[in-house]
């Protein structure tokens, strides 16, 4: 029996059920049984020989629980979407990777939900995270890249995945498995006026604003759920067991919230008349009124017009109604079924070769079967070997899914019901209690396999006996010396670099005379009048798998040393690294990761005025930064005075947070708030702090808050107070910690505690450790006078600087906690206020 998350007729996820195909079942093999091969060969085996499990070798990243494959790229497998199937995908590409593929999922979500545990998240049963697979961690394990945006075309010809939000990324073969929303648009006022099941993001915050206004308020709350599969069944129960429980909790009258449930049809009509029977008599014990054979008609803001012309009133109206595919899919111009991908029985698209679906999206010839989940799980299997065998050139294998499959099916309370085939039971009896606790179990298992990932052996590498006794470090030599040139024999091949160029929307600037609109050995640059020139230099290699994001980070960390003086920059030189390869994946890499930093670049009106291209180990980049700015209003790190107050402009934690995702042991939500806060640029934030007269700013970055802030108080020679208890801190960063991971750079960093006046007393705060974190593209750290700083914290917060706080004070002596002239930072908290001034003026100490 394999565990499932189901659907209901009605196409929307949310029953469990468990697969029991006749005359086997199977127990817990991941592999499927193959009938004949597409093209009517001998049957073939789930495995063949030419696929067997590669020997994964030892590197720093295996160390740490990442899967990797450091060979060059010669195709990419794209995964559109994060669903039953292609988790399973994700993770047997991991643990048996196919070498010389790289895999790629796009993904409008990094956490999906597995459906048979909805229900009961809404019941107050599971917790949001014990219900959600986080796609980050997941790919960081098998090594493969998380690229965060939506698809929404397909381009089969040219075979190119259409992005929303960036540039198309190629494919050589693709799986989508996106599931479906509940289809809304054919009735009147659904679309403006319902709250529809999927995606389970909107409707989960709309359910938790919905439980918050009936408990804070005294007027009744009517909810009318649109769909009588078992999804709206499971719904309507579930919202009705949660709100009773917490009105209960309150100590407030039940009668404040009121259900009912509307299906044009009968009560699950694919279920047997027992399963149908048990629940008409529970929505009556619980009082909930159900509306069968009666379907909506129109929905207004707070009516429900039904098609015998009845009228509901309707605070809140839940869809959960037959399911619609995504348009794009048919207007990409796939085969499909009713819009659905039509793929054969090897989940191939029956008109475009290297495109397979499968999920809710697809639709397989011969086999039509309920949009459930159970049939998606039960696809991973043959999907991921057909996609190996696609990749490899071998025939395909088809699969026939299962007939029949038993459904378990919860009651908002810890009860469940059976339904198989003509036979149901359970309810709200102890027989119900045993098969939601059968249920849970089966759930859980399904999350584990996914939450938690096997630690993979390593076996030592096939190398000489000699280098094996010379140690690690002679076998880790041996690895890094691929036959690739040095010199300039190392820079991208002159015609991808052209064609690069030539993709590129290259941003200008009038200041560039001579630039990339007309190349020479170097760019020309005029200083305008009455200003001065302001340049800066910065490099890194990525730290994440995404180039096109990883390019917009690596141009804001680059100009945010201009920002910080104040100036405006004019113009950059690019120094960009991608790694070994064949020709078209360099070019694309190139592309992508250029293609993001040049979108920055535009943005705050910074020429890209050059640069030089080259291959390595792995992806880097850097820009040095022309700019200008006013000599009066340059702002320097030594500007600060006393009494000053001091304010950062976006939360720290970036140093922890990416430690942790490179060991998998960060949640997806965490890492991509960060990483939109590291690609704000802080062009604006600096127009702010000039205009409300900043005198003092320096961007923080590698060295830390601590670092940066001790560089103002020695280039000023003032002390200052820096206070934990307000410090903007990026969501999972002190999670991170209580893990014991911090950057690789924290201990060098943590060498500067010895500025620190009252570190013995404040170093057990968990915040503590923070002020030491390496930053990646931070925030403004400024000096701002006390009259202004308040408007000025205002005026950067309505210009998208969000997390800006008032972090701390400057002080002209040293704390009079202070035993030595290096101590000019007093760490306070609650706890710990800081206790005055001493009588010892703060000066310049190495």
């Amino acid at each position: 029996i394999r565990s499932s998350a189901g659907r209901s007729a009605c196409g929307v996820c949310m029953s469990l059920v468990a697969a029991v195909s006749a005359p086997s079942i199977g127990l817990s093999s991941p592999g499927y049984r193959g009938s004949r091969t597409s093209d009517s060969r001998a049957v073939l085996p789930i495995r063949s020989k030419s696929t067997p499990r590669r020997r994964r070798q030892k590197s720093a990243s295996a160390a740490m629980g990442k899967m990797t494959d450091d060979g060059p790229v010669v195709k990419d497998l794209v995964l559109i979407g994060g669903g039953h199937s292609h988790v399973y995908v994700l993770k047997m590409f991991g643990m048996n990777k196919l070498p010389g593929v790289r895999v790629t999922l796009v993904a409008k979500e990094v956490n999906t939900p597995y459906s048979g545990m909805l229900p009961g998240h809404i019941a107050g049963h599971y917790t949001w995270d014990e219900c959600h697979v986080d796609l980050r961690p997941l790919c960081t394990f098998a090594g493969h890249r998380l690229i965060h945006d939506e698809a929404v075309s397909i381009d089969y010809e040219s075979k190119r995945i259409i992005l929303k939000n960036r540039p198309s990324i190629p494919y050589d073969a693709v799986s989508i498995d996106i599931g479906i929303p509940p289809a809304a648009s054919q009735v009147a006022g659904a679309g403006d006026f319902t709250t529809p099941v999927k995606p389970i993001f909107g409707f989960g915050a709309r359910w938790e604003a919905l439980l918050d206004r009936v408990l804070t308020t005294k007027k009744q709350t009517r909810v009318v759920v649109v769909g009588g599969g078992a999804g709206g069944v499971e719904l309507a129960l579930a919202m009705q067991h949660r709100m009773l429980s917490e009105l209960q909790k309150a100590g407030q009258p039940s009668d404040r919230a009121e259900f009912k449930l509307v299906t044009r049809g009968e009560l699950m009509p694919t279920h047997p008349p027992a399963t149908r029977a048990t629940f008409r008599d529970i929505f009556a014990a619980r009082g909930i009124e159900l509306i069968e054979g009666d379907g909506v008609k129109t929905v207004s803001k707070a009516t429900v017009e039904l098609a015998s012309g009845r009228e509901i009133p309707a605070d809140e109206c839940i869809w959960c109604t037959q399911a619609a595919p995504q348009p794009w899919l048919a207007e990409s111009g796939l085969d499909v079924d009713g819009g659905f991908v039509r793929v054969a029985p090897t989940l191939q698209s029956t008109n475009a070769p290297g495109v397979f679906a499968a999920g809710d999206c697809a639709s397989v010839v011969g086999h039509p079967r309920p949009k459930a989940g159970v049939f998606a799980v039960r696809q991973g299997p043959p999907l991921a070997d057909n996609l190996r065998r696609y990749l490899l050139g071998e025939a395909l294998v088809d699969f026939t899914p299962q007939k029949t499959f038993l459904g378990l099916i919860s009651t908002g309370s810890k009860h469940a019901i059976a339904s198989w085939g003509s036979l149901s039971l359970g309810g709200a009896t102890s027989t119900g209690a045993m098969l939601w606790a059968w249920k849970d179990r089966i759930d859980k298992k399904w999350m584990k396999m996914y939450q938690e990932m096997p630690e993979m052996p390593a076996p030592e590498p096939d190398v000489a006996e000699v280098a094996l006794a010379a140690g690690p470090a002679t076998i880790a030599a041996l690895r890094a010396v691929p036959m690739r040139c040095g010199g300039c024999g190392a820079k991208v091949g002159a015609s991808v670099l052209s064609r690069v160029m030539a993709r590129l929307d290259i941003p200008t600037n009038p200041a560039v005379d001579v630039g990339l609109d007309q190349p020479d050995d170097a760019a020309v640059i005029t200083v305008p009048p009455g200003k001065v020139a302001v340049h800066t230099v910065d490099f890194f290699r990525s730290f994440v798998d995404d180039p096109y994001i990883f390019g917009q980070v690596a141009v804001v960390h680059a100009l945010g040393d201009c920002w910080a003086m104040g100036a405006e920059p004019h113009a950059a030189l690019a120094i960009a690294q991608v790694p070994y390869g064949l020709e078209p994946q360099v070019e694309e890499t190139l592309y992508q990761m250029m293609a993001g930093a040049t979108k920055v670049l535009k943005e705050v009106g910074c020429a890209l005025a050059g640069g030089h291209s080259c291959e390595g180990t792995e992806l880097a980049l850097g820009f040095a930064v022309h700019g200008v700015a006013e000599r009066k209003k340059l702002m320097k790190k030594g500007g600060m005075k006393p009494g000053q107050a001091l304010i950062l402009t976006k939360p720290i934690g970036t140093g922890t947070l990416f430690a942790a995702d490179m060991r998998a042991k960060a949640e997806g939500r965490w890492v991509s708030a960060a990483l939109d806060s590291m690609r704000q640029p802080s062009a604006v934030g600096a127009e702010i702090l000039v205009k409300h007269g900043a005198t003092s700013c320096t961007d923080v970055t590698g060295f830390g808050l601590l670092g940066h802030l001790v560089e103002m108080c020695k280039g000023s020679n003032l002390a200052a107070v820096l206070d934990l208890d307000a410090l903007p801190i990026l969501d999972g960063a002190e999670e991170c910690l209580k893990l014991g991971i911090t950057s690789s750079l924290q201990p060098a960093n943590v060498r500067l505690s010895r500025a620190v006046a009252n570190q013995d007393e404040v170093s057990g705060n968990p915040r503590y450790p923070l002020i030491y974190d390496p930053q990646t593209a931070g925030g403004l750290l400024a000096a701002v006078d006390k009259d202004k700083v308040d408007t000025c914290i205002r005026d950067l917060r309505e210009a998208g600087y969000h997390a800006t706080c008032r972090i701390g004070e400057t002080y002209s002596n040293r704390p009079a906690v202070a035993t030595a002239p290096e101590q000019v930072v007093y760490v306070q908290d609650s706890n710990h206020q800081f206790s005055g001034e001493g009588s010892e003026r703060a000066t310049a100490v190495s």
